[in-house]
């Protein structure tokens, strides 16, 4: 778009420490991160509000646009929407058609048409300035005829309007008519003349794949899946890669999109844990796959009892075909005999007795593990970890769940995420890190696409609300959410006293509240008893097998149908997949429920002419059941105030008719959670 009168402005502070400001204001552009020090986060074909507070002295109109450039170097202006005039506030939504580094700026100016228009009609209706008034209107539509690029269709219609504009021997009415057509009107609002072009700076736009946001994850250990009790040689025998490949059907036809690996390196003999991470290992138990390396290799090796690359490139390419992406767990940490111990003694943090310092978060001690020292010499083991990562991507893994981030230097992982990025942009990375929020907010920042989360924690009304509303408000523009109702560390209370109720009610909302979630292998049991005094499963899968018998829930089996809740997750993850509303995190918008244990939110898509809306209700009380009414903002649902639709539930099937008040009865003697459909009439 040309036009004769554009400011240039500065990013760079002036010697008082301000930056210029354009001809035309634009402040406080969103969202950007950090003032632009990071890039804001999107995938694919995401809906991002652009807003900003665009405004100018005196009464003339002012405007704004988005201008949106692609990794080429192309531009795309989008207009933007005046939301509120008494605050200056402009939006609009933008979408990036394709992967890659964009960039997105706001641009100010002065709107000469909109001016005159306004000015005009007011002035010849009152008969001040007419003749004035319809030739500065003439002189403004040559301008933006001469001055824009516009369809030639276009330029004879404008100049059509010109000529009439100074016609006098046609009335005021029919001359002021033609500069104030509809045809001229839209021509001039979507291809405008436009004064005083004030940019605001680029921002960056990191636009990556759509899994960087939208996926169901399924957790397992390989070693599990397969083993089982050998009663005459009185051992366990340990499943194997290829025993878990097995299971992979299953977790597909449940609707996962991801399966995640916990480590399956070699297993450190040296103060191997034993089960519920006691001291007294014994010969046969198999110790936490997070205290990695042994004589067997390190975290560039596979642990032998799981079979060999032979074997994880079967995984790998079994779980492919089955439309299901693999996921590591990167944990960098050691076993007292990992090979680095003797090889680079230097990596490690040696206390004043002389011996390696182990992991502790105290009153937590892991004698089995040796943190890395990343500061001793970080050339060296940067480099090594590197090479690690790449080890993996070559065979076939685009994932990486990390263990404990937050334990490692935030700048580390902005050089590996940055440096991998170079050759492998579509490699997402998952930040495991219940930690501070500063932390847990500057490893989004810097790079990994996405975040553990509260979320475990947070089960009353108004924490959820609260924290959604920060997690799909301003921390959307740099971190995407990860909810897991359940992990191979976690088991909170809500879980362990919730019975069937909660456990359908925590993964419905996990699976509806943020595009990610993720489900830890024999949530399908409902595993629910605790380690005593500690939120974990007692004999936790970290330290010994856990044979699930996953035949007998299998057709001809002894519990065949009543694996009811791979049932249940098996409707949401088809649900998630059949509705594009719920592929999203920015759309979260809250509705009101009398009840305070009862929490209603939905979700909105519009693309290409189609829409999905989502209503989501839920009873957050496992133990009774509860009656309420609901009311819903239309607007935010694209509704007319006042009008009705066809709710769908798609638990149950069931249909109604419902409006802006309806009543709702949720709990354990039915279903705790609706996820319904809004159907227009």
């Amino acid at each position: 778009m040309r036009t004769t009168t554009s400011i240039p402005t500065s990013s760079v502070l002036d010697a008082a420490g301000q930056r210029p400001l354009g001809r035309i204001p634009v402040m406080n552009v969103q969202p950007v991160v950090d003032g632009g020090a990071y890039p804001t986060a999107a995938v694919v074909d995401e809906d991002i509000v652009v807003s900003a507070e665009v405004f100018r002295e005196g009464h003339d109109a002012v405007n704004a646009s988005v201008v949106l450039t692609d990794p080429d170097g192309e531009e795309h202006v989008v207009p933007m929407t005046c939301r509120n005039v008494g605050l200056s506030l402009w939006d609009a939504s933008i979408r990036a058609g394709r992967t890659g580094m964009w960039t997105f700026r706001v641009e100010g100016w002065s709107d000469p048409y909109a001016t005159w228009e306004h000015d005009a009609t007011i002035k010849i209706e009152a008969g001040v300035d007419v003749e004035v008034m319809l030739e500065e209107g003439a002189r403004m539509i040559e301008r933006a005829i001469d001055e824009v690029d516009r369809s030639e269709d276009a330029r004879r219609m404008l100049a059509r309007a010109v000529e009439t504009l100074r016609d006098t021997g046609l009335s005021v009415s029919e001359r002021l008519g033609a500069g104030i057509a509809s045809d001229v009107e839209h021509e001039l609002v979507t291809t405008p003349l436009r004064d005083f072009v004030s940019p605001s700076t680029d921002y960056h736009l990191l636009v990556e794949r759509e899994r960087a946001l939208y996926g169901a994850w399924y957790e397992f250990f390989p070693r599990s899946e397969g083993c089982y009790y050998d009663e005459a040689a009185g051992r366990w025998v340990t499943g194997t890669l290829r025993t878990a490949a097995e299971r992979l059907p299953a977790v597909a036809d449940m609707g996962f999109d991801v399966i995640y690996l916990t480590p399956i390196h070699p297993i450190g003999t040296i103060n191997r844990k034993g089960p519920n991470n006691t001291l007294n290992a014994g010969p046969e138990d198999p110790g936490s796959p997070y205290a990695i390396g042994s004589k067997d290799g390190g975290h560039d090796a596979i642990e032998p009892s799981l079979g060999t690359f032979e074997d994880f490139d079967a995984f790998v390419a079994r779980a492919g075909e089955l439309g299901l992406e693999v996921a590591l767990d990167l944990a960098l940490q050691c076993a007292p005999d990992h090979p680095w111990v003797t090889e680079h003694p230097e990596w490690f943090t040696t206390r004043a007795d002389g011996t390696i310092a182990y992991a502790e978060n105290p009153p937590k001690k892991y004698q089995d593990i040796y943190p890395l020292n990343f500061d001793n010499d970080p050339a060296g083991i940067y480099a090594e970890m590197r090479r690690v990562v790449q080890v993996w991507i070559d065979h076939g893994v685009k994932i990486f769940r990390v263990d404990n981030p937050h334990t490692k230097p935030v700048q580390f992982w902005q050089w590996l995420i940055a440096d991998v990025a170079k050759q492998h942009p579509d490699v997402i990375w998952l930040a495991e890190a219940f930690t501070k929020p500063a932390m847990m907010a500057t490893l989004a920042k810097t790079g990994f696409q996405q975040s553990y989360t509260y979320y475990a924690w947070r089960n009353e009304k108004a924490e959820l609300l609260e924290y959604m509303e920060e997690l799909s408000g301003p921390a959307a523009a740099y971190m995407r959410p990860s909810f897991w109702p359940t992990t191979h560390d976690i088991l909170t209370p809500f879980m362990q006293f919730g019975g069937p109720t909660g456990w359908k009610l925590r993964a419905a909302l996990a699976a509806t509240l943020v595009p990610t979630y993720g489900i830890y292998a024999g949530y399908e049991l409902m595993e629910a008893v605790p380690r005593p005094g500690a939120e974990e499963q007692i004999d936790n899968e970290k330290y010994q097998f856990k044979n699930r018998e996953w035949e007998r829930y299998a057709p001809g089996g002894d519990r065949e149908g009543q694996l009811w809740m791979a049932d249940y997750l098996r409707t949401l993850n088809d649900i998630r997949r059949a509705h594009p509303a719920l592929h999203h995190l920015r759309n979260f918008h809250a509705h009101t429920a009398d009840d305070d244990a009862t929490i209603c939110f939905s979700k909105r898509r519009v693309m290409g002419g189609a829409e999905d809306t989502i209503i989501v209700v839920a009873n957050l009380d496992p133990h009774s059941t509860r009656e309420t009414f609901v009311h819903l903002d239309m607007e935010a649902l694209g509704l007319e105030p006042g009008s009705g639709f066809i709710a769908k539930d798609l638990i149950t099937g069931a249909s109604w008719h419902w409006g802006e008040h309806d009543y709702v009865r949720l709990g354990v003697d039915g279903e705790p959670v609706h996820i319904i459909h809004v159907r227009r009439f």
